[in-house]
């Protein structure tokens, strides 16, 4: 610890130092502990002050740049802190783009530092030359191309304040070798304040108060929030709003798990694939109150049907947001801690009984006929749902539930329990396939007093596979489930649907995933008969080391509810 404070000292005082080893330095400043990344030549002299400073800075040697960067989102998810992604150039730069554009999309904090090749040698299209600042202006909240040594500091210092201020997201950082080679006379301020840059609007009072009255006064009213509750770390505030006002409540998916699934007033999940009851009272609720979310076209369905008979009240960070997609009648821009805050004493006490009776009719209407044959099927093949049931039952959920993209993805999300924030970590707005893997081992790295649990598809699993030599080289105790229907399983259901069951290129002929998993080093078991399953999941769980569990699931069963492309969400399906 000394020597981490005498370093983090030296950082204030100018010395003479080259510009790889000032990036060390300026990652040790913002307090990085854990970086993912993978070398080559353009990052080569970043990577060997690396090795000076292995003791102060762990670096994650990922099977490929995508992980690492979906690796710190994982990180940055489950911490709340700024991942950080460090790559070569050209393909090495490229292949981070993937994760760059999912961490912007799901407001996820990332810094991508990325090697290229000396400044002299800058659009003669050298070896491994790639213009990344140009490829990656539309995915990032900011990038920057660093050529001379001097830069490093103040740069890398704008990077973490972007990346983690306001309505988060990913930041990438070009640095060329020769400036990772020159020297600088360095020292270090965290910066706090960018010129035109207003990360956090502030809350207008009058519109705080026009929205209580609306509240105060609705008889239906709804609320649907998302992630920005848990990036704002606006968790008690949201509580304690929900609970004063009475309010039914429904979350997207990025929002799950900021108040605790058991909650009598957490409706749950609005969208595609979400809850019968939110839905379809969406289009029946007065006031609608969204909170930290973007209304995205998952979530509304058809716009010219949602919510027309609903005033809107729009709780958001982002300006850009609001009235993007629904038209808002009150806005309320600022963090939505401070908001919600201000907004609690606004509020009278209230219950909506009968309205919130509407949901629990609908809820027991959606139970009996999916929700029941999900968790305790009786028909002979195993459900994804009913694995979610036994994962539950050994977690108590307390788990982080680390999701890929799919059938299992809507499964997990409908059916994991969760007591604690930042418990749910999935691909939102881009819907990367070979999120989970990579993504669970830095969820597990930046929590690991919490067991980490990645629900995947046999389609998304082999997309980011290789990251199984991350856990084996990194001893990572990651906890790996595999639903395998041996199918694209949501691209399978839309053809069984709308296509007349012409399965195109969605049949996967599987390797035997047990033992890829023992070549690794992982202990591996396959699930194929309903009484194994328990057992199997109460070993999974009482693990301490890294475990792969295969189950094999019904090959054509489908998610639902489900609201079809196009439709309203009062026409969601039950079958």
């Amino acid at each position: 610890m000394e020597e981490q404070a005498t370093i983090l000292e030296k950082t204030t005082k100018t010395q003479t130092m080259s510009g790889s080893e000032a990036i060390i330095h300026c990652l040790l400043a913002e307090g990085v502990d854990l970086i993912y990344g993978y070398p080559g030549g353009a990052i080569m002299p970043m990577y060997d002050e690396l090795y000076k400073f292995q003791d102060k800075l762990q670096h994650v040697l990922t099977r490929h740049e995508q992980g690492a960067t979906h690796a710190a989102q994982g990180y940055a998810r489950a911490t709340g802190k700024v991942g950080v992604a460090v790559a070569t150039s050209g393909p090495g730069a490229t292949n981070l783009i993937t994760g760059i554009a999912d961490a912007q999309i799901d407001s996820t904090p990332m810094v991508c530092i990325t090697g290229q090749v000396a400044s002299h040698l800058l659009g003669s299209d050298a070896f491994q030359e790639t213009d990344i600042i140009g490829i990656s202006t539309p995915v990032t909240k900011w990038n920057y191309q660093i050529t001379k040594a001097s830069e490093i500091p103040e740069v890398l210092a704008k990077a973490f304040y972007i990346a983690n201020s306001g309505r988060p997201g990913p930041v990438l950082i070009d640095i060329t070798k020769d400036a990772q080679f020159g020297e600088l006379d360095f020292a270090y301020a965290k910066c706090n304040y960018i010129r035109s840059y207003t990360p956090v609007p502030d809350v207008n009072e009058v519109a705080l108060q026009q929205a209580a009255a609306l509240i105060n006064n609705a008889k239906k009213p709804m609320i649907v929030w998302g992630q920005g509750v848990i990036l704002g770390k606006a968790e008690a505030e949201f509580k304690a709003v929900i609970e004063k006002a009475g309010i039914p409540s429904a979350w997207t998916i990025l929002g799950l798990s900021a108040i605790p699934t058991s909650h009598p007033l957490n409706i749950g999940m609005v969208g595609m694939h979400g809850n019968y009851a939110p839905n379809v009272l969406t289009n029946e609720c007065d006031v609608l109150i969204a909170i930290g979310m973007r209304f995205d076209d998952r979530v509304t369905g058809n716009l010219a049907t949602y919510a027309k008979q609903a005033k809107v009240i729009h709780f958001e960070i982002d300006p850009a947001e609001v009235n993007k997609n629904v038209k808002a009648d009150i806005a309320v821009l600022g963090d939505a801690k401070e908001s919600l805050h201000k907004l609690l004493p606004l509020l009278k006490e209230n219950t909506h009984p009968r309205w919130l009776q509407k949901f629990k009719d609908l809820y027991k209407v959606e139970y009996d006929k999916i929700i029941v044959n999900d968790l305790t099927p009786t028909k002979e093949g195993l459900t994804m749902g009913e694995v979610l049931h036994h994962i539950n039952k050994a977690t108590e959920g307390n788990a982080i539930i680390v999701s890929d993209v799919g059938q299992h993805q809507m499964i997990a999300c409908r059916y994991a329990k969760f007591n604690k924030s930042k418990s749910n970590i999935t691909s939102g707005g881009l819907g990367t396939m070979g999120f989970a893997l990579p993504a669970a081992i830095g969820a597990k790295m930046g929590a690991p007093e919490r067991e980490v649990v990645a629900i995947i598809g046999d389609g998304g699993y082999q997309m980011t596979i290789q990251e199984l030599g991350t856990i084996f080289q990194s001893e990572v105790p990651v906890k790996i489930v595999v639903l395998n229907n041996e199918f694209l399983g949501m691209v399978r259901q839309w053809q069984q649907l709308f296509f007349e069951k012409r399965y195109a290129s969605t049949e996967l002929k599987n390797p035997d995933f047990i033992k890829i998993a023992q070549g690794y080093n992982i202990e591996a078991q396959r699930v194929i008969k309903r009484e194994e399953l328990a057992d199997a999941v109460t070993k999974m769980i009482a693990s301490k080391d890294s475990f792969f569990l295969e189950v094999m699931v019904e090959k054509e069963d489908n998610v639902f509810p489900m609201i079809p492309t196009g439709a309203s969400v009062a026409d969601i399906r039950l079958e």
